[in-house]
Protein backbone atom coordinates (compact mmCIF):
# COMPACT_ATOMS: atom_id res chain seq x y z
CA UNK A 1 0.00 0.00 0.00
CA UNK A 2 2.69 2.60 0.56
CA UNK A 3 4.67 1.83 -2.50
CA UNK A 4 1.79 2.14 -4.11
CA UNK A 5 0.99 5.98 -2.65
CA UNK A 6 4.64 6.69 -3.47
CA UNK A 7 3.85 5.64 -7.14
CA UNK A 8 0.64 7.77 -6.94
CA UNK A 9 2.02 11.00 -5.28
CA UNK A 10 3.63 11.85 -8.64
CA UNK A 11 0.71 11.32 -10.85
CA UNK A 12 -1.15 13.34 -8.85
CA UNK A 13 1.63 16.72 -9.20
CA UNK A 14 2.01 15.97 -12.95
CA UNK A 15 -1.07 18.12 -13.46
CA UNK A 16 0.33 20.91 -11.81
CA UNK A 17 3.08 20.96 -13.88
CA UNK A 18 2.45 23.71 -17.37
CA UNK A 19 5.49 23.84 -19.94
CA UNK A 20 6.38 26.64 -20.79
CA UNK A 21 7.95 26.29 -24.31
CA UNK A 22 6.33 23.08 -25.37
CA UNK A 23 4.57 21.83 -28.09
CA UNK A 24 0.59 22.92 -27.81
CA UNK A 25 -0.99 20.36 -30.02
CA UNK A 26 0.48 17.83 -27.63
CA UNK A 27 -0.29 19.85 -24.44
CA UNK A 28 -2.95 22.13 -24.52
CA UNK A 29 -2.18 24.80 -22.15
CA UNK A 30 1.63 24.31 -23.34
CA UNK A 31 3.85 27.15 -25.19
CA UNK A 32 4.06 30.78 -25.63
CA UNK A 33 3.22 30.75 -29.23
CA UNK A 34 4.04 33.85 -30.95
CA UNK A 35 2.93 35.94 -27.90
CA UNK A 36 6.59 36.57 -27.14
CA UNK A 37 7.38 37.55 -31.14
CA UNK A 38 4.93 40.10 -30.52
CA UNK A 39 6.59 42.39 -28.11
CA UNK A 40 7.87 45.35 -30.05
CA UNK A 41 11.25 46.43 -28.10
CA UNK A 42 11.24 50.04 -28.52
CA UNK A 43 15.17 51.32 -28.87
CA UNK A 44 16.69 52.46 -25.63
CA UNK A 45 17.29 56.09 -24.99
CA UNK A 46 21.09 56.89 -24.09
CA UNK A 47 23.77 60.00 -25.28
CA UNK A 48 25.01 58.73 -29.01
CA UNK A 49 28.38 58.20 -28.86
CA UNK A 50 28.79 56.46 -25.50
CA UNK A 51 29.40 53.01 -24.23
CA UNK A 52 25.98 53.05 -22.27
CA UNK A 53 24.41 53.48 -25.88
CA UNK A 54 26.19 50.57 -27.51
CA UNK A 55 25.11 48.61 -24.21
CA UNK A 56 21.92 49.37 -24.66
CA UNK A 57 21.45 48.47 -28.31
CA UNK A 58 23.50 44.81 -27.45
CA UNK A 59 20.35 44.55 -24.57
CA UNK A 60 18.17 45.75 -27.14
CA UNK A 61 19.40 43.26 -29.69
CA UNK A 62 19.56 40.41 -27.25
CA UNK A 63 16.78 40.74 -26.30
CA UNK A 64 14.98 40.88 -29.69
CA UNK A 65 16.52 37.93 -30.16
CA UNK A 66 15.65 35.96 -27.38
CA UNK A 67 11.73 37.04 -28.25
CA UNK A 68 11.33 35.98 -31.59
CA UNK A 69 14.01 33.08 -31.79
CA UNK A 70 15.40 34.79 -34.96
CA UNK A 71 12.41 34.72 -37.08
CA UNK A 72 11.21 37.89 -37.40
CA UNK A 73 8.70 40.12 -35.56
CA UNK A 74 5.15 39.05 -35.39
CA UNK A 75 2.22 41.71 -35.78
CA UNK A 76 2.72 43.81 -32.63
CA UNK A 77 0.12 43.45 -29.91
CA UNK A 78 3.00 45.24 -26.94
CA UNK A 79 5.67 47.74 -26.34
CA UNK A 80 8.39 47.24 -24.15
CA UNK A 81 10.67 50.29 -22.58
CA UNK A 82 13.22 50.00 -21.13
CA UNK A 83 15.71 52.39 -20.00
CA UNK A 84 19.66 51.51 -18.57
CA UNK A 85 22.23 53.02 -16.56
CA UNK A 86 25.71 51.86 -15.68
CA UNK A 87 28.25 51.76 -13.02
CA UNK A 88 31.78 51.10 -12.76
CA UNK A 89 33.50 50.00 -9.63
CA UNK A 90 37.24 49.32 -8.81
CA UNK A 91 37.16 45.80 -6.77
CA UNK A 92 41.04 45.38 -6.45
CA UNK A 93 43.56 48.07 -6.34
CA UNK A 94 47.40 47.39 -6.37
CA UNK A 95 48.71 49.13 -3.72
CA UNK A 96 51.88 49.74 -4.84
CA UNK A 97 50.85 51.70 -8.63
CA UNK A 98 47.17 52.63 -7.00
CA UNK A 99 45.52 51.43 -10.33
CA UNK A 100 42.87 48.92 -10.07
CA UNK A 101 43.55 44.77 -11.15
CA UNK A 102 39.92 43.96 -10.77
CA UNK A 103 36.78 45.99 -11.79
CA UNK A 104 33.04 45.42 -11.22
CA UNK A 105 31.06 46.85 -14.36
CA UNK A 106 27.00 46.76 -13.46
CA UNK A 107 24.00 47.34 -15.44
CA UNK A 108 20.76 48.73 -13.98
CA UNK A 109 17.64 48.45 -16.05
CA UNK A 110 13.57 49.24 -15.31
CA UNK A 111 11.52 47.55 -17.90
CA UNK A 112 7.32 48.33 -18.57
CA UNK A 113 5.52 45.92 -21.17
CA UNK A 114 2.29 47.96 -22.61
CA UNK A 115 -0.74 46.07 -23.80
CA UNK A 116 -0.87 47.96 -27.19
CA UNK A 117 -4.79 47.59 -27.38
CA UNK A 118 -5.76 49.22 -24.44
CA UNK A 119 -2.67 51.27 -23.76
CA UNK A 120 -2.26 49.99 -19.42
CA UNK A 121 1.21 49.00 -18.49
CA UNK A 122 0.61 45.06 -18.00
CA UNK A 123 3.89 44.47 -16.45
CA UNK A 124 6.94 47.16 -14.29
CA UNK A 125 9.73 45.45 -13.52
CA UNK A 126 13.70 45.86 -12.22
CA UNK A 127 16.69 43.92 -13.00
CA UNK A 128 20.40 44.24 -12.63
CA UNK A 129 23.43 42.61 -13.62
CA UNK A 130 26.87 42.77 -12.50
CA UNK A 131 29.86 40.96 -13.44
CA UNK A 132 33.71 41.56 -13.06
CA UNK A 133 37.30 42.13 -15.06
CA UNK A 134 40.59 41.77 -14.62
CA UNK A 135 42.59 44.52 -16.14
CA UNK A 136 46.18 42.94 -16.28
CA UNK A 137 48.66 46.32 -16.08
CA UNK A 138 50.04 48.98 -17.55
CA UNK A 139 51.87 47.13 -20.32
CA UNK A 140 48.52 45.85 -21.65
CA UNK A 141 46.16 48.41 -21.24
CA UNK A 142 43.98 47.45 -24.41
CA UNK A 143 43.65 43.94 -22.84
CA UNK A 144 41.47 45.86 -19.98
CA UNK A 145 39.63 47.73 -22.72
CA UNK A 146 38.74 44.80 -24.32
CA UNK A 147 38.11 43.15 -20.98
CA UNK A 148 35.48 45.81 -19.87
CA UNK A 149 33.44 44.98 -23.71
CA UNK A 150 33.43 41.66 -23.20
CA UNK A 151 31.88 42.47 -19.17
CA UNK A 152 29.59 45.39 -20.87
CA UNK A 153 28.17 42.12 -23.41
CA UNK A 154 28.30 39.60 -20.71
CA UNK A 155 26.24 42.27 -18.36
CA UNK A 156 24.00 43.36 -21.29
CA UNK A 157 23.02 39.38 -21.74
CA UNK A 158 22.19 38.29 -18.25
CA UNK A 159 19.67 41.49 -18.55
CA UNK A 160 17.73 40.21 -21.80
CA UNK A 161 17.66 37.24 -20.10
CA UNK A 162 15.74 38.28 -16.92
CA UNK A 163 13.61 40.26 -19.01
CA UNK A 164 12.62 37.13 -21.34
CA UNK A 165 12.13 35.07 -18.41
CA UNK A 166 9.80 37.56 -16.90
CA UNK A 167 7.80 38.56 -20.03
CA UNK A 168 7.76 34.81 -20.82
CA UNK A 169 6.19 34.21 -16.95
CA UNK A 170 3.55 36.86 -17.86
CA UNK A 171 2.26 35.41 -20.68
CA UNK A 172 1.98 31.96 -19.61
CA UNK A 173 0.60 32.75 -15.87
CA UNK A 174 -1.22 36.46 -16.95
CA UNK A 175 0.68 37.72 -14.00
Amino acid sequence: MRIGLILCLPLLLAGCFQPLYGDPAVVRTAGLGNKLAGVKVEPIESPNGTRLARVGGRVRDDLIYDLTGGSGEAPATHKLDIKVSSSNKSIIVDVNTNRPDVQDYGINATYTLTDLRTGKAVVKGKTFASVSYNIPGQEQRFAGVRGLRDAENRAAKVIADSIHSRLASYFVAGT
